[in-house]
């Protein structure tokens, strides 16, 4: 796709401080909601799940995942395949790890290395699944969409079905995640101190300018993060603006004329997950991407992308990382 600089350049004078000035706006609302969210969050859970406390390892268990669906148990799970990154690392960090019977291809590190794969989080190998003898399985809602949930029920293996979009559903899963292993006590700590690093986030760039900030999620076709998803509560919190904050979609397709046209302060591009990375030095070179102020002057922040594509336990690292990589002193600069 080609665009001329000098058309590129009239937008820029004319769209783009309207542009981040929305963006600003948009941001300071988001900013509030995660932080809404933060605070009852962790209580959203409990309208449609039951359990016995978590002292009692032995009780049956009643939940009813994000599609809707009811799930019984006769005890707490032991042996559990996570299809979901995030809600991986959510059983690690409230001391669940050892339940955990399998993984994906995308969850590596400290205490899963040895846990073994079952390939992607959408088609997984169901021999390889089968072979682990979990008694229960953690995966997308949009799984259903494919078939998975039938699947395994044919196989005789329970399937909980989480949504993870923006920050009420994080907490939402992580009370839930600890209702399944019988964990709610860690499960509630977890939210507690999840709420209290954002909250201080928040607080520590109160006052400070707010720059506008592309998140790059996917670049061929571009796609981006829409208001209503984690990324943006996070930029908000973090103290940036989402200059695409004005979407109805959760992860729209964006046109690169609209990217130029709206010159956003910063562009953060997440690096090294499995078919997901961004070459920054291909993109300075594309048309498009070098006519933007950002990658002139090198404000590209790289940042890890399991660690700020993940809706879950580590938002608030994610968060700090976005603070400290977005100068407010360059807004509108």
């Amino acid at each position: 796709m080609s665009i001329q600089a000098g058309r590129a350049a009239t937008h820029h004078a004319s769209a783009a401080p309207a542009h981040r000035a929305r963006a600003r706006r948009v941001a300071s609302v988001l900013a509030a909601a995660l932080l809404a969210a933060a605070c009852t969050g962790a209580d959203a859970g409990r309208a449609g799940t039951k359990a016995a406390d978590s002292a009692s390892s032995s009780a049956a268990i009643s939940a009813v995942d994000d599609a809707g669906q009811p799930l019984r148990m006769a005890a707490p799970a032991r042996h559990i395949v996570s299809l979901i990154p995030s809600a991986t690392e959510t059983l690690l960090a409230i001391g669940a790890g050892d339940r955990l019977a399998g993984r994906t291809d995308f969850d590596t590190g400290p205490g899963l290395d040895s846990v073994p794969s079952v390939g992607g989080g959408m088609d997984p190998s169901l021999e390889a699944l089968a072979a682990l003898k979990p008694d229960l399985v953690l995966g997308w809602k949009s799984a259903n969409d494919h078939g998975l949930r039938d699947r395994l029920r044919a196989l005789g293996i329970p399937f909980f079905a989480v949504h993870a979009e923006d920050t009420t559903d994080v907490y939402r899963t992580i009370r839930n995640l600890g209702v399944l292993t019988a964990r709610t006590r860690a499960a509630d700590s977890l939210s507690a101190s999840l709420r209290r690093e954002l909250v201080a986030l928040h607080a520590s760039v109160e006052g400070r300018g707010t720059p506008s900030v592309f998140f790059l999620v996917w670049n061929d076709p571009p796609m981006t993060a829409g208001p209503e998803t984690f990324i943006s509560q996070m930029l908000g919190v973090a103290g940036g603006a989402n200059v695409f904050g004005d979407q109805a979609q959760l992860w729209p397709n964006v046109s690169m004329e609209e990217i130029v046209r709206r010159d956003p302060d910063w562009l953060v591009l997440p690096q090294g997950e499995k078919g997901g990375a961004h070459d920054v030095a291909q993109l300075r070179a594309a048309t498009g991407w070098r006519e933007l102020r950002a990658m002139k002057t090198g404000r590209t922040l790289t940042l890890p992308a399991d660690l700020v594509n993940r809706p879950g336990p580590r938002m608030a690292q994610a968060a700090r990382r976005l603070r400290d990589g977005l100068p407010p002193e360059l807004a509108g600069r």
